[in-house]
């Protein structure tokens, strides 16, 4: 498993998210222009895992950022491809993330995760994220 921050949006890499998002969420998949704006800003990282074909089979989004009480990670969207599912490379991505914060200087890293999704909930349970009694909300516009 190779896991490696996106540093330039190729064709390759869109056509993958092409791919991986509608597996993740009913949402549209971002456009190039808004995945290239995620590449270039500063305070997010964009990760993949690629088999050892190259095929890329996973993403995951960490946002690093400060607030007047500290510094925060953030992950979204961590979606592994449903043909490599089972094999650990959510972890590996995780993994990565949490150091790349870690060296950030955040004290901790948050994510959310739908109850619905079973596997992940224990995945991230299990890897050590402890869940917190906290209302989420959501205003949508």
């Amino acid at each position: 498993m190779n896991i490696h921050p996106v540093i330039e949006l190729t064709d390759e890499i869109y056509e993958a998210f092409l791919r991986l998002i509608p597996q993740l969420s009913s949402l549209k998949p971002p456009t190039w222009n808004e995945l290239s704006e995620i590449i270039s800003t500063e305070a997010t990282t964009l990760l993949l895992a690629r088999q050892s074909d190259e095929k890329i089979v996973a993403t995951l989004t960490l946002t690093c950022f400060r607030v007047p009480t500290g510094l925060r990670a953030l992950i979204e969207d961590l979606v592994v491809d449903e043909s490599a599912r089972g094999q650990g490379i959510a972890s590996e991505l995780t993994s990565a993330a949490l150091d790349i914060a870690k060296d950030y200087g955040a004290n901790g890293v948050m994510l959310t995760s739908n109850p619905l999704r079973v596997a992940a909930n224990k995945l991230y349970q299990k890897m050590g994220f402890k869940h917190w009694k906290t209302n989420v909300y959501f205003y949508k516009f």
